[in-house]
């Protein structure tokens, strides 16, 4: 059975990043391949190949520019925590 599962991705370009994400299908408890990343991205609209495998590191290509994105493979993001955010409201009252 297909799964989901969500990547996080820096996009570097000259004088700026940002934070991307894409989404994989794969089969029970398999980890993304290389070339996962690259359908991803490619899927996401960057034409991309492999510059260095071992820290997950592609060039893009534009007419006018490259640039480079970094896959984050154990990105964690932080949640919020409703209920405690509740409770410190009504103590500022």
């Amino acid at each position: 059975m297909k799964q989901e599962r969500i990547i996080h991705f820096k996009v570097i370009h000259h004088d700026a990043t940002r934070l991307g994400r894409g989404l994989l299908y794969l089969e029970g408890n398999q980890e993304p391949t290389l070339e996962d990343y690259e359908q991803c991205l490619k899927a996401s609209g960057h034409d991309v190949h492999i510059e260095n495998a071992d820290q997950l590191l592609f060039v893009a290509h534009k007419p006018d520019e490259d640039y480079r994105i970094e896959i984050i493979p154990n990105y964690e993001q932080m949640t919020r925590d409703m209920q405690t955010e509740s409770l410190a409201k009504s103590f500022l009252k």
